[in-house]
């Protein structure tokens, strides 16, 4: 009994101490509120003062900040925009690059079937129900094989799942460089001209749609593609003005006439060489990609136009051959064509003739620009160009004195301008 005592008082006080512990942990607080003086709680005796708020709200009422705003919406507008086409150009992109696999391995299996029911056709006994199944089968086996190859050859999937991934790489350049505009300060109504004119001229390099404004996959001759606004209306703002004093070996804002000689070299040697490579090139895709895309519907049809006739009596037995060489042949030459993806290729050396032809706009348009403040630092400009160019400043400096030697002495430099590609 005692013990049953002392353990019932021992529970009886810790019970006690849980609900007194319960009770403290969520005792209220006292609310703290800030003094306000009289003062400030009449208002009929004295104003507010002026806070930061009140002047900004103040600051924003004036036109001045009414068409800054404006200007930085409709930025951002544009900003969205170009995300949204980052999105469109990418899915695409993946679309397109699924119909180069897809119709591809469709063509070779439906072309291989047909070939297999020719051959089947030719071993067939006599001349009956079979015989004429095998035969229908494999005619219209390789007239849809013909279409497909047509429709294939005419829009090159591969080339347009490359112009995609390359407009998604621009808008997501242009997105960046819009974002560092936001960042630096509130964009100016030139900024947005500017803006709108580049993601313009993306649209019209690359558009998304295939009917009535897809790219002529075929071209007489090969032509860089331009995905930038041309300089022609400012280089002919200029042609106005009064033509440059003499200038100091030291320019204003990094710029030396001996920078203006290296920068003219640079460009010209990326003419002379790599603009030039790159044109070639791509003349000799273009030729390749031209006579595989004949050359695979010409067998196509001879394979079609074969399995019609095969027969297992006299001397229609042997078109049996012709069918399933000309369609084993059609076989390769799409495998070939769009498995290497030339179409891809040309795309690429398309890209790579216009990234040149717009240094040397760039390059062009910084050096007809008269006023030197408006100019790009010159440090800043030459470490770009030799960043893009795939070289250091030292290394860009070596090769405009290699080219102003080569040219004096009448050779052939033996050098390219870039070391990226």
């Amino acid at each position: 009994m005692a013990s049953l005592q002392i353990s019932s008082m021992y529970l009886s006080s810790f019970s006690f101490k849980t609900k007194h512990v319960a009770v403290s942990k969520f005792r209220p607080m006292p609310l703290l509120l800030p003094k306000m003086s009289f003062q400030e709680t009449n208002c009929e005796e004295n104003v507010k003062p002026k806070t930061l708020y009140d002047e900004s709200i103040r600051n924003l009422d004036t036109p001045n900040n009414n068409n800054k705003i404006t200007t930085t919406t409709k930025f951002l507008a544009i900003l969205e925009l170009v995300t949204d086409r980052i999105e469109m150009h990418h899915n695409v992109g993946e679309q397109r690059d699924n119909w180069n696999i897809l119709l591809l391995n469709s063509i070779n299996m439906i072309t291989l079937s047909a070939a297999t029911m020719s051959g089947l056709a030719a071993t067939c006994p006599g001349s009956g129900a079979p015989l004429l199944a095998l035969k229908l089968s494999s005619t219209l086996l390789f007239c849809a094989a013909t279409g497909l190859v047509l429709v294939m050859n005419k829009i090159q999937p591969s080339q347009l799942a490359e112009e995609q991934r390359n407009a998604t790489r621009l808008f997501k350049c242009l997105q960046r460089k819009m974002e560092g505009t936001v960042a630096l300060g509130s964009p100016s109504e030139e900024d947005v001209n500017d803006v709108i004119e580049k993601v313009l001229a993306l649209d019209r390099a690359y558009p998304l749609p295939l009917l009535g404004a897809m790219l002529e996959k075929f071209p007489e001759k090969f032509e860089p593609v331009v995905w930038w606004p041309r300089p022609d209306k400012i280089l002919q703002s200029h042609k106005g003005k009064a033509k440059r004093e003499k200038m100091e070996e030291e320019l204003m804002n990094g710029w030396s006439e001996e920078l203006e000689m290296e920068l003219r070299e640079v460009v010209e040697v990326a003419k002379r060489k790599d603009f030039e490579d790159y044109e070639r090139l791509g003349n000799m895709v273009l030729k390749i990609s031209k006579s595989l895309a004949m050359l695979g519907p010409l067998l196509m049809g001879i394979a079609t136009i074969g399995s019609v006739f095969v027969d297992n009596i006299g001397w229609w037995s042997w078109t049996y051959l012709v069918t399933l060489l000309a369609g084993s042949l059609a076989a390769v030459v799409n495998s070939f064509e769009h498995g290497c993806q030339v179409g891809m290729v040309f795309e690429m050396y398309r890209f790579c003739g216009g990234f040149f032809r717009l240094l040397e706009e760039t390059v062009e348009t910084t050096l007809e620009e008269k006023d030197m403040e408006k100019r790009e630092n010159g440090e800043v400009f030459e470490n770009m160009v030799a960043m893009q160019l795939g070289r250091s400043g030292f290394q860009l400096r070596e090769l405009a004195s290699k080219s102003a030697s080569c040219r004096r002495e009448g050779i052939a430099i033996d050098e390219f301008a870039s070391k990226l590609f």
